[in-house]
């Protein structure tokens, strides 16, 4: 192997295969009709385009073939059809764990490289942009240096491990499950078993009790849960299978009737996903989904399949007493720690959407007033975390805590927005600016209202969550006069948490130039409770 590839390796992580399982997957595949993802991955598997990237480096953007902009996304690497030439890059960061070194090196890269912004998700990662391909070697040697890498984040792959982002912090939990995720997420990346799924696949592990983590949206979801084992009261998880927002629509996650100690539930994860990747459906993409696996089987069969494949002779373990209390919140704002006399700081980043120099600003208060830590959330935001009580005061004073406010209005506090068709081509319409727009104008004629949640998906796709929201945004393209116009669908009291709820569609058609003093109106019936 020449050294170019070999640091492309490095620098994502070390592939391991594993041929026999891989061949199993593909047999099955030869059985039916395969769709064009499908047949790219019979091909050869993802993550060997790692040993195309010299040549693509070598040769420039325009040499690599078209079939092989999607094989790309194993490692990370986005092509993106809005800007041909600039790519995205998708970093994995297990409950959106993060501290000020890297920061630091997210704002290097997207100063040197990109357009002097990062976003953030809805996932907990933080999404690169505006590289040249020549530039990704670079890239990820830097980011290999602070611990970061972006291997399988797009695509067919098990995508950012999702969890609460003060776990081990927050005295509100059953138990710090952060290691968890971490285990889960060490076990599936760069592991040629877990590449050759039918579809993406997401995973919520949390053990916190404020319903922070969209778990009723997971294919798999890990929630707190209190069991008596050997007559012990145990901590760990129930488990819940087969959520999903988009293909199709918002689908709950279905008790699976499983109690699983966090000592063993990355295997137990593991073994839910090579269920899926030995027997989900591969022919068509908008029906590959997990939820679709235990729709035909039914849960009780999926449950059998998982007991047969267990790693020790004892039987499952049926589910616990669910911990999670009625409370949610979105870490926002100044909270008490467990440890005393230290706080965590919640700063909403608007739209998700974060400036070099605020990278660059964050990380300086993260060293400055706590020892370094910074965490994501699911809404797009950011937390400060280990502030001791006789600091909090001057770091609410800095200057950056005006434009990344821990104390944001109500409207503002709660708006998520996907990216939009600025940089997405599933997207139908512009997200984020619209959002903001809607912000200042709520803002200004609304003032401060009571805790409501806004969230815009450009397509059904789903990434901005409309479903489970107070108010959910869907993107279209309607015609008014025979002009073709941005609009949404409005979508009325979602939730993804302990009790969810399938939001209902309010209204149609809605064009985006009228929504601001249409959610004007409908705002204040979220507080009167009148649906």
């Amino acid at each position: 192997m020449n050294q170019s590839k070999e640091k492309a390796i490095t620098a994502s992580r070390k592939v391991r295969s594993a041929p026999s399982l891989k061949a199993s997957a593909t047999a099955k595949k030869r059985k039916s009709k395969i769709n064009a993802a499908e047949a790219l991955k019979q091909e050869k598997n993802g993550l060997e385009v790692i040993n195309d990237i010299p040549n693509y480096i070598r040769n420039g953007w325009e040499s690599i073939p078209p079939n092989e902009r999607d094989r790309l996304k194993w490692v990370g690497v986005f092509y993106r059809k809005q800007t041909p030439g600039a790519f995205m890059m998708r970093l994995r960061m297990s409950s959106g764990f993060s501290n000020a070194e890297q920061f630091r090196a997210i704002a290097e890269i997207s100063e040197a490289h990109g357009p002097g912004f990062v976003d953030l998700t809805t996932r907990q990662q933080v999404q690169l942009r505006g590289f040249a391909i020549e530039n990704v070697q670079h890239i990820w040697n830097r980011l290999e240096e602070v611990g970061l890498g972006s291997l399988q984040t797009g695509f067919d792959n098990i995508r950012g491990v999702i969890g609460c982002p003060v776990a081990g912090l927050t005295p509100n939990e059953l138990f710090d499950a952060s290691h968890v995720a971490r285990e889960f997420t060490r076990l599936f990346v760069g592991n040629k078993e877990f590449t050759d799924i039918p579809r993406k696949f997401n995973v919520g592990i949390t053990g916190c009790l404020d319903n922070c983590t969209h778990t009723a949206s997971q294919d798999i979801a890990l929630t707190p849960a209190v069991k008596e084992v050997e007559g012990q009261e145990t901590h760990g998880f129930n488990v819940a299978v087969g959520g999903k927002m988009g293909s199709g629509g918002y689908t709950f996650a279905q008790p699976l009737d499983v109690f699983i100690t966090p000592e063993e539930a990355s295997v137990l994860c593991a073994d839910i996903t090579l269920i899926f990747r030995d027997h989900g459906a591969r022919t068509a993409r908008n029906k590959s989904r997990l939820a679709f696996l235990i729709a035909d089987w039914g849960v009780e069969k999926f449950r059998e399949e998982v007991e047969r494949r267990r790693h020790r002779r004892q039987p499952l373990l049926t589910a616990g007493k669910d911990a999670r209390g009625k409370k949610k919140t979105d870490h926002t704002g100044i909270f008490s720690q467990k440890e005393s006399h230290l706080n965590y700081v919640g700063l909403v980043v608007p739209v998700g959407r974060i400036t070099t120099t605020q990278l660059f600003e964050v990380a300086r208060l993260a060293d400055k007033y706590g020892n370094g830590d910074i965490r994501l959330t699911q809404g797009q935001n950011l937390i400060i975390t280990n502030v001791p009580d006789e600091k909090i005061r001057d770091l609410t004073t800095e200057p950056l805590l005006q434009e990344l406010r821990y104390d944001p209005s109500e409207i503002m506090r709660g708006m998520v927005s996907c990216t939009g068709i600025d940089y997405c081509h599933f997207s139908l319409i512009e997200t984020k600016e619209r959002a903001m727009e809607a912000v200042r104008h709520l803002e200004a004629k609304l003032g401060n209202t009571k805790p409501l949640t806004i969230h815009w998906s450009g397509c059904p796709n789903g990434c901005g969550n409309h479903a489970a929201a107070d108010i959910g945004l869907l993107g279209k393209k309607i015609k008014i006069d025979g002009v073709v116009t941005d609009a949404v669908d409005v979508f009325f009291k979602g939730n993804a948490g302990a009790n969810p709820k399938v939001a209902p569609k309010l209204l149609e058609n809605v064009p985006c130039d009228d929504l601001p003093q249409v959610l004007e109106g409908l705002v204040p019936y979220l507080s009167r409770r009148l649906f």
